[in-house]
């Protein structure tokens, strides 16, 4: 089992909108390993970067993926835009995820009345780590 605590600094977000932040990593010493193999010790070397974020139908642990959006790319950059005028029976949320394979998730509800967020996609300087802008209305 793998326990998180204290995050550390945030992405930048885009000016237009509600700004949402997705902590920029998770540092080394917020993940803790219980249950290991008896006779083992555990070491975390790095700390986890942003890998993705997306908006979800309901918390993340209900994996509520969203699978319509549309895509652009400008200079370096992708951008994802989400429309959310459809029902969400179990609210809007934010998913920030995190290692290269997305293998922790951050989740935040968002305000019902959103109605569309974009997500604007960076290359990090770190393996797998992207800089996401987002901006919800």
């Amino acid at each position: 089992m793998v326990v998180l605590a204290d995050f550390a600094v945030p992405a930048s977000a885009a000016p237009s909108g509600p700004v949402l932040e997705c902590p920029q990593f998770i540092e080394q010493k917020s993940v803790q390993i219980s249950n290991a193999p008896s006779g083992w010790t555990t070491f975390v070397r790095a700390p986890l970067y942003l890998h993705g974020a997306a908006p979800m139908s309901g918390p993340p642990e209900e994996l509520g993926e969203l699978a319509e959006f549309s895509q652009k790319r400008e200079k370096g950059v992708w951008i994802y835009t989400y429309q959310l005028d459809a029902p969400f029976p179990a609210g809007k949320w934010l998913a920030c995820t995190y290692g290269e394979s997305d293998q922790v998730t951050l989740g935040k509800r968002l305000d019902d009345n959103t109605r569309v967020c974009s997500f604007r996609y960076q290359k990090g300087r770190h393996v797998g780590e992207n800089i996401i802008a987002i901006a919800c209305k």
